[in-house]
């Protein structure tokens, strides 16, 4: 037996500060089809994925939730790996930045560089943005701010190990320009060279002495190991990887990488500190470095964020819609270099004419019609006419045009690919008729052929399909009795064995939804997230609120009668999102849910309120009023307000706890 190709795969490591978002999970499905496929392929693969449990942004976290460090990163270190779990991934290993062997291996790596030289101890001076736990020179501030996230910067100062970055940029920029492949796609290279690389680099501060929660340095307990050295190592001590030379098995077979696939927002670590440390300690590069685009939310394409109230998570999702109609969905929504965008309306939309219609009713009809005309036995009678040639040619093209899109890590279009076939299977079956085939019995040996065309078709799809969508490809191979082809099975038309009897019984692999029925279930979910329940500020008066404040008389309106007041409708709502209106300096965007329904509310409250202070509050409603467009956004209703001497407003607000759609009267 000939001794297969290895293929090293690695997901970036999932930072221990707060749950996965489907964004987050996104990445890990990526990276376990790409491992699928190459195994289909017939590469060794060893995929690696795992969490980054060190820094300050974890000792912070930890000590608001009143535990030690190691017991918050246990703890959202499990709820990663469940996710990673919930969406069947085939990881070979989840590696923990707080594995003893790889906290050893990193002192070693640390102390390594620094007796030959590669990392030197001073002081570091300039700004630091604590969300990202990066620091940055003021020139590479955008308008004041983290260049990375957009959020407001401290100075700060202190003692640091540094790594001479700049002993090794001539190297990195030469390995670059001889290894087209190994920064994708192209015009994230271009952003690394153009952006860092060619400007000069500045040398990285390697380690921090402000807070405790990290590896310690061996050699001077003042200092922790800080992130770009501790996390980044992770791909190789994750394999066996020794500093002293005794590297095991799995670092041998398997290193080079074959892809690190990770998010674009953190190329540049990777691109340029990793492959520097790597240099230093004499080890091959990676072959490639993938950066991925974003995975974006609603029609708008905002990034996910909980103060608008737009964060998916992917256990939601699969309650609503299951682990392969999810996997399908990132993974086809999303183009190979520009950012994806998904929402509950997309959702529903590729549920039903993708999965329901175009996939699920196919199988779905060729097994009944193999039941209810040949009791479920499929034969190839090899009655043929001209047009199943062009169903039996696109059969054994799909998966060469598969393999190569997955050649070019193009996922999406790999699945179109697949879908062509799938849409090519329903045509035939419009073309041949087999309904009407059924009624004459000198065509019986012709129907027999078309269904066992049809059959192996779909064979042929669903093992393709298995990268992508397993489970779902295994449920189809199960119906039709028989087992995923292999690569080399697929160069040949009609390799299902004749005679073969499918189920009797085919199951609905997907269901149809009703956009409205999902969109109720959506405001559950949420409500599930803590949005509703959000926990309201008490709002009793004491008597330091009671000032001698100048009282305000206003300019009286006529009267109205009863009958007049009677026809407005007040009602409490609750804002489960929030967000500026792009246009305007004055207005917020609402969405608020009244009872069951959720009104789209725009307000001029921006300078009293931001969106995040929005988010959760129990408001009072004028529901019934006529919308209008504010600002190009259509306004259903008002949220009432109290406004001051000065002009300042203040959203009135029930007293007591009160339901959503209550009644105000």
């Amino acid at each position: 037996m000939m001794n297969k190709k290895p293929y090293y795969i690695t997901t970036a490591i999932a930072y221990t500060s707060g749950k996965p978002h489907i964004g987050n999970t996104y990445e890990i499905v990526l990276a376990d089809s790409i491992a699928r496929f190459k195994r289909f392929e017939g590469y060794e693969v060893f995929f690696q994925t795992g969490t980054d449990e060190h820094g300050q942004k974890v000792e912070l976290k930890a000590a608001e939730a009143g535990v030690t460090p190691k017991e918050f990163v246990d703890n959202v270190s499990g709820l990663i790996k469940d996710n990673w779990n919930l969406m069947n991934t085939s990881y070979d290993k989840f590696i923990r930045t707080t594995d003893e062997y790889h906290e050893k291996q990193i002192q070693k790596i640390f102390k390594k560089l620094y007796e030959q030289g590669d990392i030197y101890k001073g002081t570091y001076e300039g700004m630091y943005c604590n969300p990202c736990e990066s620091f940055f020179t003021a020139s590479q501030l955008v308008n004041g701010k983290c260049p990375d996230c957009g959020r407001e910067c401290q100075p700060a100062k202190e003692e640091a190990y540094f790594l001479k970055l700049s002993k090794y940029t001539d190297r990195l920029i030469e390995h670059i320009n001889t290894h087209p492949e190994f920064i994708q796609p192209e015009s994230r290279k271009n952003e690394m060279m153009n952006n860092f690389l060619l400007p000069g680099l500045q040398d990285l501060c390697v380690s921090r002495s402000t807070f405790k929660w990290g590896i310690p340095v061996d050699f001077d307990s003042k200092h922790v190991v800080y992130v770009w050295i501790d996390a980044l190592s992770n791909y190789i001590t994750g394999l066996g990887y020794d500093a002293d030379g005794n590297s095991g098995e799995l670092f041998q077979k398997f290193w080079p990488a074959d892809l690190h696939l990770i998010g674009k927002d953190i190329l540049r670590f990777h691109t340029i500190y990793w492959p520097i440390m790597l240099m230093a300690l004499h080890i091959d590069l990676p072959k490639q470095i993938f950066g991925h685009p974003w995975l974006l939310q609603g029609n708008a394409g905002d990034k996910m964020s909980k103060s608008k109230g737009n964060v998916l998570y992917a256990e939601d999702l699969v309650k609503l819609f299951g682990v392969d109609a999810v996997r399908y969905f990132v993974l086809h929504e999303m183009p190979f270099d520009n950012d994806g965008v998904i929402s509950w309306e997309l959702m529903v939309e590729r549920m039903n004419s993708e999965l329901a219609n175009t996939l699920g009713n196919l199988v779905n009809r060729t097994i009944s019609m193999s039941n209810k005309y040949f009791e479920g036995v499929v034969k190839d009678s090899n009655v043929v006419e001209e047009v199943d040639n062009e169903l039996k040619t696109l059969a054994l093209e799909t998966p060469k045009k598969v393999i190569a899109k997955m050649e070019k890590l193009r996922v999406a279009d790999a699945i179109s690919e697949i879908f062509i076939l799938f849409k090519r299977c329903n045509k035939y079956i419009d073309e041949t008729m087999p309904w009407v085939l059924a009624k004459e019995e000198e065509k019986k040996e012709r129907l027999e052929t078309v269904l066992y065309n049809l059959v192996e078709s779909i064979c042929i799809g669903a093992s393709l399909l298995e990268p992508f969508m397993p489970e779902t490809s295994k449920r189809i191979l199960t119906q039709l009795s028989t087992k995923a082809k292999k690569v080399e099975d697929m160069q040949q038309f009609g390799l299902y064995p004749s005679g073969t009897k499918v189920t009797e019984t085919p199951e609905i692999l997907f269901a149809r939804l009703d956009i409205k029925e999902v969109l109720e279930k959506v405001v559950a979910v949420k409500a599930e997230q803590g949005i509703e329940n959000k926990s309201e500020t008490s709002q009793e008066v004491t008597k330091d609120d009671i000032k001698e404040a100048a009282e305000i008389d206003i300019e009286a309106k006529p009267e109205i009668t009863y009958d007049d007041f009677a026809k407005l409708q007040f009602q409490v709502g609750v804002i489960i999102a929030c967000e500026e209106v792009k246009k305007s300096k004055k207005l917020l965007c609402s969405q608020v849910k009244i009872g069951s329904q959720i009104k789209q509310i725009v307000s001029g409250i921006k300078a009293y309120y931001t969106p995040e202070e929005m988010v959760g509050k129990k408001v009072m409603v004028v529901v019934n009023l006529k919308p209008a467009t504010l600002a190009g956004m259509l306004s259903e209703g008002m949220l009432l307000c109290a406004e001051d001497a000065d002009g300042n407003l203040a959203l009135m607000t029930p007293e007591k706890a009160m339901p959503s759609g209550a009644e105000i009267c």
